[in-house]
């Protein structure tokens, strides 16, 4: 038997709430018409409830809904370094403020820099990615981001850029990016992008499902990933940077998603962003070609539906216009001599063996293992959560 949505005593009829159907959310049935309109009334009073004000005239695109009041800014340590925009009324950097004429190349010492925050990045991603369940709100994500940076002595890189309020962006089904982190427990079904920055700089996201989700969200999250993969995989000197829209289109476009034209990827060492501008979609004339020592992002954003987006009214979170879901994944990445390094990942298989396998060698020891694994194109696997595939992504809610 069915359970009516409304009342929750008697058996549903085949009565189904249009909106709810309208977007793909399933299970939404009343037992008659009377509870259907009493019900979704006062679900929606309760929904508008926890808004602030300027929010309750908003339309929202989808059933997704913030549940304030947002907890207070969490602290950091005097003793951390900080960003120039970390304490500024506004959350302006004054240092993005003076326009870059050309990508920058970073030596050595500025290299090994971003390499070792963004092997933090990582490391701080996969420790907020494991508590990922039904029932666990995004503030509670955040706090555990937020400490997670404190332990590592690194600063939060979103904390007050531009005036966002939290550590780390949880962005939840038809939300594309920059979601705030807020008092709504996360429910089986959800999907949610967690996107990571520690000063300075290191940054990466990825989409994970929340306990068991269905197929069609999966699928969204696979071609993403493979897309952002694919990606990565053509870069090298040489190589004009819009190449990178063009194959991302490339694994895009015969699934029916559209790609997300607003936000792009970005260049990345001392500043947060600078450039390159790197865009997702084919076509663009962005102009420019990859050179060795160059540090970039790309960080596709794709949507089941519209690539059109509207913004809720917190100046921050952009979410689709038919309120369909929205997927993404994000790394770090460095221009060598010999293709690009991805710097937001765990050692690699080979590399890790090889290191082990002296230090054995050395102890008079005759093997090796390592926890990484290689894929059969020669990618590297990390051994994160994120990048052993969606099967493994699933996170349980138990």
């Amino acid at each position: 038997m069915i359970t009516c949505a409304g009342c929750g005593d008697r058996e549903a009829s085949r009565l189904e709430c249009p909106n709810c159907k309208k977007l793909s959310i399933n299970g939404s049935f009343f037992c008659d018409q009377d509870c259907f309109k009493k019900n979704s009334a006062q679900a929606e009073a309760d929904k508008e409830s926890t808004l602030p004000s300027n929010m309750r005239s908003y339309h929202f695109t989808g059933p997704l809904r913030p549940v304030y009041p947002l907890s207070a800014k969490r602290e950091v340590p005097a003793h951390i370094q900080r960003p120039d925009y970390a304490d500024h009324p506004q959350g302006i950097s004054p240092c993005e403020a003076v326009r870059e004429r050309s990508v920058r190349i970073l030596n050595k010492e500025e290299i090994e820099g971003v390499r070792l925050v963004c092997r933090l990045s990582r490391e701080v991603l996969d420790t907020v990615a494991a508590h990922i369940k039904p029932g666990i709100t995004t503030d509670e994500l955040d706090a555990i981001c937020h400490q997670a940076c404190i332990d590592r002595d690194a600063y939060p890189s979103p904390l007050n850029y531009a005036k966002f309020p939290k550590s780390v962006c949880t962005s939840v089904n038809e939300v594309i990016c920059h979601g705030i982190p807020d008092q709504r427990p996360l429910v089986e079904g959800d999907i949610i992008n967690l996107d990571v920055s520690l000063c300075f700089h290191g940054d990466l996201n990825a989409t994970y499902p929340v306990g068991k989700v269905d197929q069609e969200s999966l699928d969204l999250i696979a071609t993403t990933k493979k897309s952002m993969e694919d990606a990565i995989a053509i870069c090298k000197p040489g190589v004009p940077f819009r190449e990178i829209g063009n194959k991302i289109e490339e694994v895009v476009k015969p699934k029916g998603y559209s790609i997300v034209r607003r936000y792009t990827g970005h260049g990345i060492h001392y500043l947060f962003h600078g450039l390159p501008n790197i865009v997702h979609y084919g076509g663009s004339k962005t102009p420019g070609k990859m050179e060795v020592g160059q540090i970039f992002t790309i960080e596709p954003m794709i949507n089941m539906g519209t690539s059109n987006l509207d913004h809720w009214r917190d100046d921050w979170t952009a979410v689709t216009m038919d309120g369909r879901r929205s997927a993404q994944f994000e790394e770090t990445i460095l221009i060598t001599e010999n293709g690009a390094e991805i710097l937001t990942r765990p050692p690699t298989k080979s590399s890790a063996s090889k290191k082990k396998t002296k230090k054995s060698k050395v102890n008079g020891a005759g093997s090796a293992t390592a926890s990484g694994e290689a894929t059969p194109d020669g990618t590297a696997t990390p051994t994160s959560e994120v990048a052993a595939g969606v099967d493994e992504l699933k996170v349980n809610g138990n």
